[in-house]
């Protein structure tokens, strides 16, 4: 029998049960767009976080206490960014390429405005953290350089911490209480959603002001620096360790009580994070299409012993035992290679609508992206597992006596 028979005649047999075929291959439908769901949404996840990190600048670099604290909260336990690190990283002398150092004191504090109550993030900066972080002022103003130098007690309110205390109501005039201290609204943000920069729910002060009354330190949570241009970059970086080091008398580099964060390595962090959580997903999500092969296995055996008589007599008028074991074997590859790709299909809709969903009711602007790796793999695993899965019942089929099948009732 020639290749092209033995498809027509697959199709023949399959088409023959179709609401068996099509329940045959739902497990292998639900696997595969399980798979196609996670790795578009982990590709679409990743896509909108690296591009926010990538909406900072190129040129930012962060400065953080510890050697190994990286972003967390365990920067604000750490003390080794002082005063004097800030004043010489802002010298050009020393760092030539620097355009700006922006520095930060974080912590936490109870605000309130009347009844309402609130405990919050307070981020201590100057005037630079306006430009370096893309922030825009929804009403009244930012605080300013003169603002830092007198400690002034004026705050700058995220957008969504002015709605949960002032509501509808203007908030730039109104008077807020943090640590028994009453500090002046100035002016509130815009809203950014979820964003990696989000200060929707912060409280900004002047960094003086936040050392001095709230949280009693003298050092800071981290330095953003902003290089003059993406060339100069590393030489910024450079410098900056070589300041660092004479400061906290440090030799040698393995000793180094501060690291150095650039955008890439922050995007490459989170994008090694999102795939491994993407492969842990997708391992779950492929528990099924063991289950599904096992039932296509179990379905192609019943389809065997109900088809004896069938097998007998195409084995009668001179069909090979090859012929047998290709046509139900053709067979479920067919079944489990049309379950991928419905399978594709289904998993790329869903993914579309959770891209919408997503964007509609979170406020993220989360793009959709098509994972063409999701959509490989899905054919390909399909039909190997329409090929492990059928070589058994398809021998069983090709073994069949010609003679004892013709009997079979």
């Amino acid at each position: 029998m020639k290749l092209k028979d033995t498809f027509k005649m697959s199709i023949v047999g399959l088409s023959t049960h179709k609401s068996r075929s099509f329940l045959t291959i739902l497990g292998i439908v639900i696997g595969i767009a399980s798979i196609m769901l996670v790795m578009s949404i982990g590709q679409s996840a990743q896509q909108l976080i690296v591009g926010q990190i990538q909406s900072l600048g190129p040129n930012n670099v962060f400065v953080l206490p510890g050697r190994d604290a990286g972003f967390s909260a365990a920067t604000l336990f750490l003390d080794s960014l002082k005063q004097k690190d800030y004043e010489d990283l802002q010298n050009k002398n020393n760092v030539p390429d620097v355009l700006d150092v922006v520095p930060f004191v974080s912590g936490a504090a109870t605000i309130s405005y009347e009844n309402e109550v609130q405990t919050k993030e307070i981020a201590g900066t100057t005037e630079k953290a306006l430009k370096a972080f893309n922030l825009e002022m929804q009403e009244g103003e930012f605080f300013s350089s003169a603002d830092v130098d007198f400690k002034s007690q004026i705050v700058v309110l995220g957008g969504k911490i002015k709605e949960k205390l002032f509501g509808e109501s203007t908030a730039v005039g109104q008077k807020v209480k943090i640590k028994e201290k009453n500090y002046k609204v100035i002016g509130v943000l815009k809203n950014k959603g979820a964003s990696t920069v989000s200060m929707d729910e912060n409280i900004i002060l002047p960094y003086t002001t936040a050392q001095q009354y709230i949280t009693g330190t003298k050092h800071f949570t981290q330095f953003v620096m902003v290089a003059s241009s993406q060339e100069s970059l590393q030489n910024m970086i450079k410098d900056t360790k070589t300041v660092l080091r004479n400061n906290h008398n440090i030799d040698d580099p393995e000793k180094d009580d501060f690291s150095v964060r650039t955008l890439e390595e922050l995007a490459s962090t989170i994008g090694t994070v999102t795939s491994i959580l993407t492969i842990l997903l997708t391992s779950v999500a492929a528990i099924s299409l063991v289950v599904g092969g096992i039932g296509i296995m179990n379905i192609m055996l019943v389809s065997v012993t109900e088809r004896t008589r069938e097998i007998g007599l195409r084995k009668a008028i001179g069909a090979t035992n090859k012929n047998i074991l290709m046509q139900f074997l053709t067979e479920a590859v067919l079944l489990t290679i049309t379950g991928g790709i419905i399978g594709i299909i289904l998993g790329t809709l869903l993914s579309l609508v959770a891209s919408y969903a997503v964007t509609t009711f979170a406020g993220l602007n989360f793009p959709f992206a098509f994972s063409y790796q999701g959509a490989f793999w899905g054919v390909f695993v399909s039909s190997a597992i329409g090929f492990i899965f059928g070589i058994f019942p398809a021998r069983q089929a090709s073994k069949k006596s010609p003679i004892e099948a013709l009997r079979y009732e």
